[in-house]
């Protein structure tokens, strides 16, 4: 069993009921946050991008919990020696306790200087979750369903700052994901979006709807 906890905007934990991960934790001044830095439990921090509502606690958890944190070199190196920190790059695969984690592309800016927005394919818990970071819709999508069997695929629906519900659409289809989670969307106005429009749209995968502080099984 691998359980999906849904925090707030884009930031979410895996749990495969002996290991677990935290991605993209933004919770200090987060409208949406349901979960504060002293409550996470984790051995990996996930990082997409540098802006500060995708990284925005990562330093202070991995500091707290003793996770480590993993992200592009140019987010990472600067706290290096700081704490247990791995940079990877686009392509890269990362071996671990509990599976794996491959680096893909994002369409996105990064936030940090020479960096570049990135993507996951995490394995865990006998299944594969795609997580597209933020990012436009790109083509390219459909050469990570060829490589992997995606279980999950989690796709950020706002717009504005990223694709919206229609492209997040195509995303599912291009990937070939069995189930989609939408995030990053209604902490702000900018981003306010009706995740059922996603549902609509969707043909052959499940879409599952979280309120932040809810949980689903992958």
């Amino acid at each position: 069993m691998l359980k999906y906890d849904y925090f707030g905007h884009a930031c979410f934990g895996l749990d495969d009921g002996e290991h677990r991960i935290i991605v993209d934790p933004f919770l200090t001044g987060n409208p949406a946050a349901t979960i504060k830095i002293d409550e996470v439990i984790a051995e990996y921090v996930l990082v997409t991008h540098a802006h500060g509502d995708h990284s925005g606690d990562a330093p202070a958890i991995c500091m707290h919990t003793g996770a480590t944190l993993v992200g592009i070199p140019e987010y990472i190196d600067p706290m290096e020696g700081a704490m247990q920190t791995i940079g990877m790059n686009l392509g890269g695969t990362l071996k671990t306790n509990f599976g794996f984690v491959r680096m893909v592309p994002a369409l996105h800016s990064s936030g940090a200087p020479g960096g570049i927005a990135c993507g996951y394919v995490i394995g865990m818990g006998g299944k594969v979750i795609y997580y597209s970071g933020d990012t436009a819709l790109f083509s390219d999508m459909k050469l990570l369903g060829e490589r992997d069997k995606i279980d999950c695929a989690v796709l950020p629906i706002g717009g504005h700052y990223t694709m919206d519900a229609i492209d997040a659409a195509r995303a599912v289809e291009f990937v070939g994901a069995a189930k989609v989670i939408p995030l990053h969307y209604d902490t702000w106005d900018v981003i306010k979006q009706n995740p059922e429009d996603l549902k609509k749209l969707v043909k052959g995968a499940e879409v599952c709807i979280l309120k932040p502080g809810e949980s689903t099984e992958i």
